[in-house]
C-alpha cells in the first residue's frame, strides 16, 4: 500500500493499494511529491524573475511589445474575479509563420492541471513551492468567502498521486488539521466517497464523514460521479470541466465569445482553427478543407488520450476503422513543419521547436501554464514543457507515424486507471533546460495572458451554464454539445444525486 510518510493511514483498504489517507499537519515531505530531477534543480533566473513580476509591469511590458492593446482591458482581464473557475492550466504551442511572425496558441485547458511535481522551486527555504502557494492564495480565501456547510477537508483523485498527495499536506499545514486523502475512480461506485444531499461525505468504515471542502485532482469523465451544484466548497466544481476545461466542444464556443466581447482592444485568445459538432462521417472532408493535415480530437478525453493527428491517407483510415463511445468530434488545423501543416483561414502555422541538439535535431515542445485566482489578480503557479518523442522531420513519410513527432503529452495509459509518467521528455523551467525552449521572458508573458483569458472564457462560460438559483441549463448545454453519449453520463449522474 502506498503511503504518506509522516501520515496517519485510516479509513477502509481496497483491492490494489487504493485507501483513504488522513495526512496530518507537518507531514509534508519533498521526496514525495516532487520528481527526483526537480529536487536537485536551480530555478532558471528569468523565470524566477517571471514568477515575481508584479501585474502592473507585466501589463506595461506586454502592451509596449504589443501597442494595439487596450491596458486597461487586460488590467481588468487579469484582476477578474472568477465564480467558478479559479485555477487552471493551458498547454500552449510555440509557433511562427512563414513572415516569422511568432505566437504562443492554445491548445486545451485543464481544470485539473499537473505541475507542481515538475516546477523546480522560486524559494529554496520554501520547499512546499506552488502547492503551499495555490492552498494559501487561492483555495482558502475562496473557501473563507463560501457558504459551506460543516465538513472536514479532503483532497479527491483519480490520477497523480505524487501531486494529490502534496496538496493534502499543504493544505493540512495551513489550515493546521487532518486532511482526508480520497481515491475517487470510475469504478470505485460510492467506495470512498458519496454525494448526499448535495454534500460530499467520504466513507471511514464505520461512518460517513461530511466535506466542508474539497481539493479535486479527479480528471476522468468527473461529470459521471460529480453533480453540479455541491454545497461542498471544491477547487474546481464540475461546472468547470463541462463549460471547456474538461470538454474542448464547448471550450472553443467559449473562447470565440470571449473574443466577440473583447473586439477592438488589441487582444485575442489565440488557437488553431477549429471545426466543432463533426459527425466521424465528416472527418475526410474537414480533412481534405485543411489540405490533408489536420486534427481530430474526442472532445472530452485528456492526457494526450482521444487525439489523433492525420498526415496521410494511411492516418485517416486508422482513425476511421476505429469504434468511438461519443457521436461528436472536433478537427483542428494542424501544426506541423513548414512543409506539412494546414493551410487555414489565417495563414499557416509550425512549430518553432526546441533548440537543434548536438545532432540537429528540433523537437516539438509545448508549454504548460498553470495559473490561480488570488484576491488580487491572477498569477502564475507553476510552468514546465515537454517534448515529443521524435525528432520533427522536413517531410512527412506516407504512412508514417506523426503522433511521434507531434504528440507532447508524458502520461502513458497501462490500463484503465492506471497510468505511468515518461519524465524523459520532460523539460524543466532550470537553468539546463530552459535554454533547449528557445523561449524569453516575453514569451512567457504571452503564455500567462492567453492562459487568463482562456481560464476567463471558461469561467464566463459556466456562469452562462447556470441560472440565477443555481440550477444546470440542460437546453442550453444541449445545444451548445448536442452528443447525446456525453449528455446522458451528465444527466444519468445528476439523478444519482438527487436519489
Amino acid at each position: 500500500m502506498v503511503s504518506l510518510q509522516g501520515s496517519d493511514l485510516t479509513g477502509m483498504a481496497a483491492s490494489g493499494d487504493r485507501v483513504i489517507e488522513t495526512v496530518t499537519p507537518g507531514s509534508f515531505d519533498p521526496v514525495q511529491h516532487y520528481y527526483t530531477r526537480v529536487l536537485n534543480a536551480a530555478i532558471h533566473p528569468l523565470v524566477n524573475f517571471f514568477l515575481r513580476l508584479p501585474l502592473k509591469r507585466l501589463v506595461s511590458r506586454y502592451c509596449h511589445l504589443n501597442p494595439r492593446v487596450d491596458p486597461g482591458v487586460l488590467e481588468e482581464i487579469l484582476h477578474y474575479s472568477p465564480r467558478f473557475f479559479r485555477w487552471a492550466g493551458a498547454d500552449l504551442l510555440h509557433v511562427t509563420t512563414s513572415a516569422g511572425n511568432r505566437r504562443m496558441v492554445v491548445i486545451e485547458t485543464n481544470s485539473s492541471p499537473s505541475g507542481q511535481k515538475s516546477m523546480p522551486l522560486f524559494a529554496e527555504h520554501q520547499e512546499q513551492g506552488g502547492y503551499r502557494f495555490l492552498i494559501d492564495r487561492v483555495f482558502a480565501p475562496a473557501l473563507k468567502a463560501a457558504r459551506a456547510p460543516a465538513g472536514a477537508l479532503a483532497v479527491i483523485y483519480d490520477k497523480n498521486y505524487m501531486e494529490a498527495s502534496g496538496y493534502a499536506a499543504a493544505m493540512a499545514d495551513y489550515f493546521d488539521e487532518q486532511v482526508y486523502l480520497v481515491p475517487f475512480f470510475q469504478d470505485d461506485h460510492n467506495r470512498y466517497a458519496r454525494v448526499e444531499n448535495r454534500i460530499l461525505g467520504i466513507n471511514m468504515g464505520n461512518d460517513w464523514i461530511p466535506l466542508r471542502a474539497a481539493f479535486r485532482y479527479v480528471t476522468q469523465k468527473p461529470w459521471n460521479r460529480l453533480p453540479h451544484g455541491l454545497r461542498t466548497f471544491m477547487l474546481n466544481p464540475v461546472i468547470c470541466c463541462l463549460a471547456g476545461g474538461r470538454n474542448k466542444m464547448v471550450a472553443a464556443i467559449a473562447y470565440d465569445l470571449f473574443n466577440s466581447e473583447i473586439a477592438g482592444s488589441g487582444l485575442q485568445i489565440k488557437t488553431p482553427e477549429t471545426v466543432r459538432e463533426v459527425s466521424k462521417a465528416e472527418v475526410p472532408l474537414l480533412v481534405k478543407k485543411f489540405g490533408g493535415f489536420a486534427v481530430v480530437k474526442i472532445p472530452y478525453s485528456n492526457a494526450g488520450q482521444g487525439v489523433f493527428t492525420v498526415t496521410s491517407p494511411v492516418e485517416l483510415e486508422a482513425f476511421m476503422q476505429r469504434e468511438f463511445h461519443y457521436d461528436r468530434f472536433i478537427v483542428q488545423s494542424l501544426i506541423g513543419n513548414y512543409q506539412w501543416s494546414s493551410e487555414g483561414a489565417h495563414g499557416k502555422y509550425y512549430h518553432v521547436g526546441t533548440v537543434p541538439d548536438r545532432n540537429n535535431h528540433i523537437y516539438v515542445a509545448d508549454l504548460r501554464m498553470m495559473v490561480g485566482a488570488t484576491p488580487n489578480g491572477y498569477a502564475p503557479v507553476a510552468v514546465y514543457a515537454r517534448r515529443a518523442a521524435k525528432p520533427l522531420a522536413d517531410n512527412i513519410v506516407e504512412g508514417g507515424d506523426s503522433w511521434s513527432m507531434l504528440g507532447t503529452n508524458l502520461s502513458v495509459k497501462l490500463a484503465e486507471d492506471k497510468w505511468d509518467s515518461d519524465t524523459s521528455r520532460l523539460l524543466l523551467m532550470d537553468r539546463r533546460d530552459f535554454n533547449r525552449l528557445g523561449i524569453g521572458l516575453d514569451e512567457l508573458l504571452e503564455a500567462f495572458v492567453q492562459t487568463v483569458m482562456a481560464s476567463v472564457a471558461i469561467d464566463k462560460m459556466a456562469c452562462n451554464l447556470v441560472t440565477k438559483k443555481g440550477s444546470f441549463r440542460y437546453k442550453l448545454f444541449s445545444s451548445l454539445n448536442d452528443d447525446k453519449a456525453f449528455i446522458s453520463e451528465i444527466i444519468r449522474n445528476d439523478h444519482k444525486a438527487n436519489e
